[in-house]
């Protein structure tokens, strides 16, 4: 029968026909609207905070740090200014050095804590507990405490004196090589649990029948470690690594408190240049900043994340 007749064919039998062709699928943008109205709803808020608080001051710094102060005329004076100060330099040098440090021994402490906890022992629950409160602890306070421990009367210059590594205290909270591994220290008592969640939680995705198959060939510990364990939580690894990255970029309180002026970030410097009312330069600062940053993940995802899977 034609189905462009169905209406009349129907009709003319006696018999109620609808016409097919009145139940065809709206389509257009409204209809998407309402088939998808509760997903909307709960993406909004999420999407005017990313909006508002991330996306609107990101694009206002880039153009305030490429226009003279008070004016709209594009120009490269913040930059060279900002570039042309010897405190930036130090303060550049130090992110990057308090980034190595503090990334790599969180990486290194937390796979061994993550390991330790992934194995089932009495009072498993009570050590990941134990873990977790670092997290709890303001940043300040915990930068405050550390003063206890590298101060120039602090525990740490008690126990190398002990040990007879040193024979005067030594001032840690200068600038240079010293400084830099303070505050990565530091950090690292504050921020590792974040790593050991990200580690534990891929240690737990990987099957054990990996590791019966690897010891059936003859694996030992440490063959299983470097040939299945790192390869298979490569994922938990490049998350974690680029959270804390990201975060040890934008290191700011902890260093305040520790260092102040004396060891300068580049938040601080920042921080120093907008509170002394230089706002395009402070801009200029912190596109450097998210420069840094941009650059790091960049190049991270291309040099590992691309050899892996040329591996696999």
């Amino acid at each position: 029968m034609d189905q462009g007749n169905v209406r009349s064919t129907g009709t003319a039998l006696g018999v109620d026909v609808v016409d097919q062709r009145d139940y065809r699928p709206r389509r257009g943008p409204m209809a998407w609207v309402r088939k998808h109205a509760l997903e909307i709803a709960m993406a909004t808020p999420l999407f005017l905070y990313i909006l508002f608080f991330m996306f609107v001051p990101v694009f206002q710094s880039i153009y305030f740090s490429f226009v003279h102060e008070g004016t709209s005329s594009f120009t490269l004076d913040n930059y060279r200014d900002v570039m042309g100060r010897s405190q930036f330099g130090e303060a550049f040098r130090n992110t990057l050095g308090i980034t190595a440090f503090g990334v790599s021994m969180e990486m290194v402490v937390g796979m061994g804590i993550a390991l330790m906890l992934s194995r089932a022992f009495h009072g498993r629950g009570i050590f990941r507990s134990i873990v977790l409160l670092p997290l709890g602890v303001p940043t300040l306070v915990a930068g405050a405490a550390m003063l206890y421990f590298v101060g120039f009367n602090g525990y740490l210059n008690e126990i190398l004196l002990d040990l007879g590594i040193i024979d005067v205290p030594v001032y840690w909270q200068q600038s240079g090589v010293r400084g830099m591994f303070i505050i990565a220290l530091a950090d690292l008592w504050k921020t590792i649990p974040l790593v050991v969640l990200i580690l534990l939680a891929g240690l737990e995705s990987i099957p054990g029948d990996v590791y019966e198959a690897a010891g059936i060939d003859g694996a030992g510990g440490w063959q299983k470690f470097w040939h299945h364990t790192i390869p298979l939580l490569m994922p938990s690894i490049t998350m974690a690594l680029i959270l804390r990255a990201i975060d040890a970029f934008r290191i700011f309180d902890i260093a305040m408190v520790l260092g102040g002026q004396a060891i300068p970030v580049m938040s601080s410097f920042v921080y120093s240049d907008y509170r002394a009312g230089n706002t395009n330069t402070a801009a200029a600062a912190a596109v450097i900043l998210l420069m840094m940053i941009v650059v790091f993940v960049i190049a991270y995802i291309f040099l590992v994340e691309r050899r892996s899977e040329v591996n696999r």
